[in-house]
């Protein structure tokens, strides 16, 4: 009995110390596991500084081309007769405005110099002469005007003007060197009669040519071609203005579309034509567009014309790596006077349904442009 007590004790001793080493053990484990735990707890990651700079193979593995890419908007008008025949009556003639309104030159484009300011180029037929000769052509019309006249183009925001067509010489010889230098003075650039203009705008090279284009023969055809392959070996964008047509006829002649489809065909980019005094539509011919009558606009050549409508024709380049890669067209439709019962020679553009009416009548002469002609741009890939 007593030998089976002890042994009983015994083991509740033993079973006490097992109990007591376990205790200790959790209470030391516990706090052991918490604590590496939170040494071991992932950190908010900040971000290292750069010790070492990439190496070669690595930016060449991630190198991004940056492409030149540039837009330029060139407006273009019809013809601007900034004067008018001595023959003529002085009321209501373009100098009788200019006085009526205490000669501000300004006067004229003032309804359609934002426009103009707001474009990279702005360019117009200048069918008349800036000089005070009074040796005249043997002609029926003979336009001319003081040179301090030219101040009506720079204040229109015009950049350059086509001369090449059939009142530069009103005032022979003598009054187209007046005009030059009167253009040259004003640093209003010009092209046409063996002039040539070269620009560049935002990186695009732009050049410009100038032709009376009533009729061609095979030597006018080659000068043409050369004049075109020059400007396109150099890299420019080739712009044409012909002057051309029949007046008051609302469709191209032959003449007027074999000259231009010529053009194209040996690579000129647009092609602006002039004369007729009303508008002619536009043409879509391998990709480029013909517009081939812009009409009268500042018209000092005819105090009351029955036909009023003008237009602004705005291109569009893009320029990808000094390829031309697309180009947008609108039109701004526009009246050659602010006011109906005569011309008072101040272009306005056309609101409501004046302007819509406008849109329907160039629609209808432009079969062959290959989209509907908008007041917004359309635009063409190359």
């Amino acid at each position: 009995m007593g030998k089976l007590m002890k042994k009983s004790k015994k083991k509740i001793f033993i079973i006490r110390r097992i109990f007591v080493l376990a205790s200790l053990c959790i209470i030391i484990f516990i706090p052991s596991f918490i604590l590496v735990k939170h040494i071991n707890k992932p950190k908010t990651s900040v971000a290292k500084p750069v010790t070492s700079l990439p190496s070669k193979s690595d930016l060449d593995s991630n190198k991004i081309t940056q492409k030149s890419l540039a837009e330029v908007t060139i407006s273009s008008v019809g013809d601007c007769t900034i004067g008018h025949d001595s023959k003529f009556v002085f009321e209501n003639s373009l100098p009788y405005q200019l006085k009526k309104h205490n000669y501000d030159y300004g006067y004229f484009f003032r309804n359609t110099v934002d426009i103009f300011k707001n474009d990279d180029l702005t360019i117009a037929n200048l069918e008349t002469t800036f000089t005070n000769s009074k040796d005249k052509a043997d002609k029926q019309f003979t336009f001319k005007s003081p040179p301090e006249y030219v101040k009506v183009l720079s204040l229109g925001s015009i950049e350059a003007v086509n001369i090449s067509n059939n009142h530069i010489y009103d005032y022979l010889e003598k009054g187209f060197a007046d005009t030059k230098d009167t253009l040259k003075n004003e640093n209003i650039n010009f092209f046409g009669e063996g002039n040539i203009w070269t620009t560049e705008l935002k990186g695009v090279k732009l050049g410009f040519l100038g032709y009376r284009g009533f009729s061609y023969d095979n030597k006018f055809l080659t000068k043409l071609k050369n004049d075109i392959d020059e400007l396109k070996s150099k890299g420019y964008i080739v712009i044409i203005n012909f002057h051309w047509g029949d007046e008051s006829q609302y469709y191209p002649n032959e003449v007027q579309k074999y000259l231009a489809h010529f053009s194209i065909d040996n690579n000129a980019d647009l092609i602006i034509g002039h004369h007729p005094h009303v508008i002619e539509g536009i043409e879509t011919y391998k990709g480029k567009t013909i517009c081939y009558s812009l009409a009268n606009f500042c018209f000092g050549g005819n105090t009351y014309p029955s036909d009023k409508d003008s237009f602004i024709l705005q291109s569009r380049f893009k320029v990808e790596d000094g390829r031309l890669k697309s180009y947008g067209i609108r039109v701004i439709p526009c009246s050659i006077s602010s006011v109906k019962n005569i011309n008072d020679y101040c272009p306005t553009p056309m609101e409501g349904d004046e302007k819509n009416s406008f849109l329907i009548k160039l629609n209808k002469l432009s079969p062959k442009a290959g989209f509907k002609i908008t007041d917004e741009f359309t635009y063409f890939n190359l």
